[in-house]
């Protein structure tokens, strides 16, 4: 199948769609979750596996000289598309952490791939001898590296703990790079490098691409096998294996560019391209004898190989697929070389100095600089058609402007790179003499659990050497801690920690956990200085304000029995920024936007169905008291987007509390998730009105933040309030009627006070508390009902008389604190 000339959708737009996508997140890259996995697997996985479809099956036609067959275009389509869709699906499932989406797409890349290979296979038996049928056995072998690779790849996603993760990452890079595309590169440049240097092939060409491919096909096995088999060893061998395979070729290649030196931006670029490929390798050899650790080769082999070899191929195969003859093929060749030789000088130079250990600023100003000269080939690939169309059409074509010698460019670029490190030292020097070290060293000891950082924010004093003792202590997730300055702390399995020392302290950091999905779901830290603002905090809050015109206080009142016996709700877990007291405000966990969460109200015997709905971005659970279960199945943590159903009968009498049971429990009780179920002991008399009153302390972060842990384990309260708000009941009293009958039912959420529920100037007749019949009758009474965490009952009471009756937590400093309401008392009946 030669494919046609002229636009062809599945084969010209693709490639366009992955670059662009690429740019997009490189330039929103602080706000892209996992920025440069995704970046590397858009380029690689997107443009170049797309690339490698297109053009290996056009230079198979070409070498081979196969009959064109009339389902061969509608099979290559098909192909086409199921490979875009399925990286799609891989991209969109490892993102956002959906394992059968990322699957489906790896199936699909698998089948789209392997039914090229077999493809190439049937089209090399039907066809007669040619002198470079080895360069399709290439493409065969590197068509059966992938599902390989792409299998690795999934386990990749799934296996987050070193010391398994980073040996699979170095045999998934092994295949993939210097299998599926390092093979198709190499085999195709054996002809195709000498045609864009517009020179012969040189003598002995084939019979040195004979010989290298069973010594590169070994180099890859051994470098991937001493991975997988930890032995490190064994895997450098595998490296040196494959550069003496790269020797093999590298006679020919370099004999053409002998011959005839590159010219264009075509060959400059694949060029560059392969002196990163044996720069990269030769430096791989020397670092993983001694680490698996090694998170440089893929992002630098992916852009200064990988990159450079699409774009520099691109430009010469672009044109010759628009067709047309030699006029327009040259006018669009003219358009893709504009100042090629200072794009590629600029580049690399600029990413040279990114693989160096720079100060981070002078690493940001140069990896703008590497993306501006490549992002340069998507207008330029427009402004090339738009001329090849215009040739075709017998448009003039204008009058060629001044040129810039080759060296003249050259030039450029290395100035741009210079101007580049110079501002970056510039800045680091600026920010850096701002302040002077302090000889001070400030330790900060973070733990990682729930997909957060604990503490999510440390204020280190400006010169100070920060180090950071970090522990992970989730139960079963691997975690790690990055820094914008570079520093990595490398995976941590479950119960274990490592010690970052980050240096001198000049300037605000941002970290986050660099697992796939992790720091979408909020597991970032920021390091301040000492004097940058982080947001108000709140170490004490002015209760004498009154909430706005539009607050409405939470609905204490108790909701009415169901007709039906059986009990059906879906609770939504979300995170919702509300008001907790006058102009303080925070962002909440919490069952259906509310803090606390709906009460639900049932008799002995009832069944409760109760579906909770995650959407939130981090794990969560429900304990519901109510019910006798097994915590295994029903209490288990809900993944982000997930859902369970709890089923359970109510058997016994009393106010009992619900809650997320994700560890650590005091956090998410503390910031939000609880409430109450009420079932009525029997016979129970009716009265003439219910309340209920739920207790809980908030541990108040910055302002519009979420939970301050530090104050959460001191047990230091910023406030104790009733149903979420600080003496919310003081500016939207309760209503009774003198001589009227009222029932008070008091949780205590907790997560840590009691509580000693007190009615000032009343009296209770009736007490009850965790089942039990306190008072009943009699002319006894009682003054407060006392509750420890999660222990809750009721009080009855007549007020005598009209008035403002306060009601508080007798534990008087939560009261000052905001356990404070008032019922206000009208008139009875006559």
């Amino acid at each position: 199948m030669r494919p046609s000339r002229g636009f062809w959708p599945l084969r010209d737009v693709p490639v366009v769609f992955w670059l662009l996508s690429a740019v997009v997140v490189a330039v929103a890259r602080p706000v892209v979750p996992a920025p440069r996995w995704l970046l590397i697997h858009l380029l690689l996985l997107g443009a170049v596996s797309h690339s490698i479809l297109v053009w290996s099956r056009h230079f198979a036609d070409a070498l081979l000289r196969t009959p064109i067959q009339p389902t061969d275009r509608r099979e290559q389509s098909l192909r086409l598309l199921m490979l875009n869709v399925g990286v799609l699906c891989v991209l969109v499932g490892v993102s956002a952490g959906h394992w059968l989406l990322t699957m489906s797409g790896a199936v699909a890349l698998v089948v789209a791939v392997g039914w090229h290979g077999a493809g190439l296979v049937m089209q090399l038996r039907i066809a007669l001898p040619g002198r470079f049928r080895v360069t399709v056995r290439y493409y065969i072998a590197a068509a059966g590296l992938l599902p390989v690779g792409a299998t690795i790849g999934v386990v990749l996603a799934r296996v987050q703990a070193d010391p398994w993760h980073a040996r699979l990452l170095v045999a998934h890079a092994s295949i993939n790079l210097l299998g599926w595309i390092g093979l198709t590169a190499l085999g195709t440049l054996v002809t195709l490098w000498p045609t864009m240097l517009r020179t012969r092939i040189a003598p002995g060409a084939e019979r040195a691409a004979r010989r290298a491919l069973p010594v590169l096909l070994a180099g890859i096995t051994l470098a991937a096998g001493g991975a997988l088999a930890d032995v490190r060893l064994l895997a450098a061998l595998g490296f040196v294996v494959y550069l003496v395979g790269l020797g093999l070729l590298a006679k020919s290649f370099v004999g053409a560019a002998r011959a005839r030196p590159p010219a264009a931006f075509t060959t400059y670029s694949v060029g560059a391209a392969m002196i990163w490929l044996v720069g990269c390798l030769v430096a791989l050899v020397i670092d993983v004898a001694r680490t698996w650790s090694i998170t440089w080769f893929t992002p630098l082999l992916a852009v200064g190989f990988g990159a450079q070899l699409l774009f520099g191929s691109m430009s010469y195969l672009i044109p010759v697929a628009l067709g047309g003859g030699p006029g327009p093929v040259r006018a669009a060749g003219e358009v893709l070389d504009r100042a090629g030789v200072l794009r590629v000088v600029a580049a690399n130079g600029a990413l040279a100095m990114c693989a160096l250990p720079v100060p981070a600023p002078v690493r940001e100003l140069c990896a703008v600089v590497v993306l501006v000269a490549f992002a340069s080939i998507l207008p330029l690939l427009v402004l090339a058609i738009r001329a090849s169309v215009g040739v075709k059409r017998g448009v003039p074509r204008p009058e060629p402007r001044m040129r810039l010698r080759p060296r003249q460019l050259g030039v450029i670029g290395l100035a741009v790179v210079t101007v580049a490190v110079l501002g970056g030292a510039v800045i680091d020097r600026a920010v850096s003499s701002a302040d002077k070290p302090t000889g001070r060293t400030t330790v900060a000891r973070v733990a990682t659990y729930d997909m957060r950082f604990h503490p999510d924010t440390i204020s280190v004093p400006a010169g100070d050497r920060l180090v950071i003792e970090l522990s992970n202590t989730d139960s079963d997730e691997v975690h790690d801690l990055v820094l914008d300055d570079g520093h990595d702390s490398g995976r941590l399995r479950p119960g274990t920690s490592t010690r970052m020392d980050v240096g001198v302290i000049t300037r605000d950091l941002q970290g986050w956990c660099a697992v796939v999905g992790h720091r979408q779901m909020g597991m970032t830290l920021s390091i301040h200085t000492a004097g940058v603002a982080i947001g108000p905090r709140h170490d004490s809050v002015d209760l004498s304000k009154s909430p706005g015109t539009g607050f409405t206080a939470y609905d204490p009142r108790l909701p009415a029995l169901a007709p039906s016996r059986v009990y059906r709700r879906t609770l939504h877990i979300r995170e919702v920024r509300r008001e907790v007291a006058p102009g303080v405000a925070q962002k909440l966990w919490t069952y259906d936007g509310t803090m606390p969460g709906p009460t639900l109200h049932g008799r002995i015997g009832d069944r409760f169905e109760i579906t909770v709905v995650n959407d939130t971005g981090m794990g969560h659970s429900i304990d519901f008291h109510a019910g006798s279960r097994a915590p295994g199945q029903v209490m288990r943590t809900i993944p982000p987007g997930g859902r369970l159903v709890y089923r359970f009968t109510a058997t016994r009498a009393g106010i009992w509390m619900y809650h997320c049971s994700t560890m650590p429990m005091s956090t998410h009780i503390a910031n939000g998730l609880f409430g109450a179920v009420v079932i009525d002991p029997p016979g129970l008399a009716p009265v003439g009105k219910s309340y209920v009153l739920l207790q809980s302390e908030l541990y108040l972060g910055a302002n519009g933040g979420e939970v301050d842990t530090g104050k959460l384990m001191a047990e230091r309260p910023d406030l104790v309030v009733f149903n979420g708000y600080a003496d919310q009941y003081d500016h939207q009293p309760l209503q009774a009627r003198a001589g009227e009958r009222i029932r008070v039912w008091v949780l205590d959420a907790g997560p840590d006070r009691p509580t000693a529920f007190h009615v000032v100037g009343g009296q209770f007749s009736t007490t009850y508390a965790e089942g039990t019949w306190l008072l009943r009758g009699g002319t006894g009474g009682s003054q407060t009902l006392a509750l420890g965490p999660s222990q809750g009952g009721f009080v009855e009471l007549t007020f005598p008389e009209p008035g403002r009756y306060p009601f508080v937590s007798h534990v008087m400093i939560d009261a000052e604190r905001g356990a404070h309401g008032t019922f206000t008392v009208g008139q009875g009946r006559g």
